[in-house]
């Protein structure tokens, strides 16, 4: 398991480093000071796992987890209690206080490595649907057989998933991560953090800020396409 330590105070980097000595299963690949180094290296090293502080220099642990278009497992670590009702709401393992008890550490890796094992086991055993595909879909008392080529756009809505079709837009109870494992990458395309495409839907390609891109969808939405996902989204579709 490859982890990431973000937090700008050394000592605490280190007393974390000197706890996690007796896990021979994690391995640290690497620690950050600040949110903009933290974000390149999680996007670059993939990490399974990122011990994150809140109050970072610059953008916060919780800004840093909006921009970031590959979201690894997080288990927040920081000094200020207040934060924890909101740290669950970015899907967080756990939520460790500083000073961190070393029993809180073990539980919170447990969960990390039971989180792991479930999403392994699910990717090798569902196989992967097509366009042509059909899904049961049930939102309160409203149900649904929709084929996959007909959902134009993917978006996180809190812990569930909101897909849009015809005019419908219903919740599934899956995230968009796990959702993204059983689509094909030819035809849905991860815009970015909050948001997959259905690229056979798109009727305008613009031209965005800072080498960024919007598309323009079937349904007249317009989805930003993150800059690392939009470099991605051009290579995808060049010859």
């Amino acid at each position: 398991m490859k982890a990431i330590i973000v937090e700008d105070s050394r000592l605490a980097r280190n007393e974390l480093k000197r706890l996690l000595e007796k896990f021979p299963t994690l391995e640290i690949v690497a620690e950050a000071q600040d949110s903009e180094e933290a974000k390149q290296l999680i996007e670059s090293l993939c990490p399974d796992l990122i011990f994150l502080d809140i109050q970072l220099p610059g953008k916060s642990g919780f800004e840093l987890l909006e921009e970031l278009d590959y979201v690894p497992e997080v288990v927040f670590t920081t000094a200020y209690s207040e934060y924890a009702l909101k740290a669950f709401d970015y899907n967080a393992l756990d939520y460790l206080l500083k000073p961190i008890q070393p029993e809180r550490l073990t539980a919170a890796l447990e969960k990390v490595e039971q989180k792991l094992a479930i999403r392994e086991t699910t990717d090798t055993t569902k196989e992967q649907l097509t366009e042509a595909d059909q899904i049961f879909v049930k939102d309160n008392e409203q149900c649904w057989f929709v084929k996959l080529g007909e959902i134009s756009l993917l978006e996180v809505n809190g812990n569930y998933t909101k897909i849009y079709f015809q005019n419908h837009s219903p919740m599934v109870m899956k995230s968009l991560n796990y959702l993204e494992s059983r689509l094909d990458p030819k035809v849905f395309f991860r815009a970015n953090r909050q948001e997959i495409i259905n690229l056979k839907r798109v009727e305008k390609i613009i031209p965005w800020f800072s080498g960024t891109l919007k598309v323009q969808l079937d349904n007249g939405r317009e989805v930003e396409i993150s800059r690392r996902q939009s470099a991605v989204f051009k290579e995808q579709l060049s010859l």
